[in-house]
């Protein structure tokens, strides 16, 4: 159950950073959002390094750190660009097809969830997407807006979490450090290259700092949930993230909710309880 409650709280705190991150893509460049969000993450998660007095991991956790870090940015710059142009009920369900990586990866690694979490898995996947897809507005967004850049953005993710899950046994703290250094670099360089125009107000800073606070948050959460459980069962429950940007959107930005989403809520409440059952 431990990690159960970690990967959900992982995914409800994903899905408070990433809703938070869409909208701010809006007004500043998508570079801009993930520079600032990953600096945040960044400066946290080095303070708690040197508080913590941790022992440094192995280098080959560490390569898997960096390796989840330089996939992660990539995963970051596709879905904050995706919201953007896109509606975040199409965007957000095909970025989280990304925990089938995590599964695929798991199983192919020995992993056997048995039969009542597979097929939680197997409902929390289905049920993610059903509730993530929306009606197009009328006057809205064409359907395919950003579905390219979220296919491409889902890819990432599910490396990414590969990446953090084979780091996190040598330290949780010290694999979401390397993800972070290994990601602000890339970042950094592409604001550098592309010179967006920068917040005006400081309040737009702290909203971006904000995000990368939750985001990296998630990352801790997420990590340790893949020490108490199989990375294929805790990667599809921290992936329920899209749920929380659609309740958000809704009482935030007033987008509609259908009732085959409500149905797909339900279905993915269905999949975590088989899980946890498991």
């Amino acid at each position: 159950m431990t990690a159960v409650a970690l990967a959900l709280a992982a995914s409800l705190t994903w899905g408070f950073s990433d809703f938070g991150a869409g909208l701010a893509a809006r007004r500043v460049s998508v570079f801009l959002v993930a520079a600032g969000a990953q600096v945040a993450g960044l400066a946290l998660v080095g303070t708690i390094v040197l508080a913590a007095g941790q022992p440094v991991p192995s280098a080959r956790q560490l390569a898997w750190a960096a390796f989840g870090g330089v996939a992660g940015i990539l995963g970051l710059s596709c879905f904050y660009r995706a919201l953007a142009v896109g509606t975040m009920g199409i965007v957000g369900p095909i970025t989280a097809t990304g925990a089938i990586v995590p599964v695929v990866y798991g199983v192919a690694r020995g992993e056997r969830p048995d039969a009542l979490q597979a097929g939680g898995i197997a409902l929390a996947v289905v049920g993610v997407v059903a509730a993530s897809l929306e009606p197009l507005p009328e006057g809205g967004r064409r359907v395919g807006a950003g579905v390219g850049l979220a296919l491409a953005a889902a890819l990432s993710f599910g490396c990414s979490l590969v990446g953090l899950g084979r780091a996190a046994p040598g330290g949780v703290v010290w694999g979401t450090l390397t993800m972070r250094m290994a990601a602000v670099p890339l970042v950094l360089a592409l604001v550098l290259v592309t010179r967006p125009a920068l917040p005006a107000a400081a309040r737009g800073w702290a909203w971006l700092a904000a995000v990368g606070l939750a985001d990296t948050g998630a990352t801790l959460l997420y990590g340790e949930a893949s020490t108490h459980g199989l990375l294929s069962v805790v990667a599809v429950l921290a992936s329920l993230y899209p749920i929380v940007i659609v309740v958000l959107a809704r009482v935030v930005l007033s987008e509609r909710v259908a009732h085959a989403q409500l149905a797909g809520v339900g279905v993915a409440l269905a999949g975590v309880a088989l899980i946890s059952a498991g």
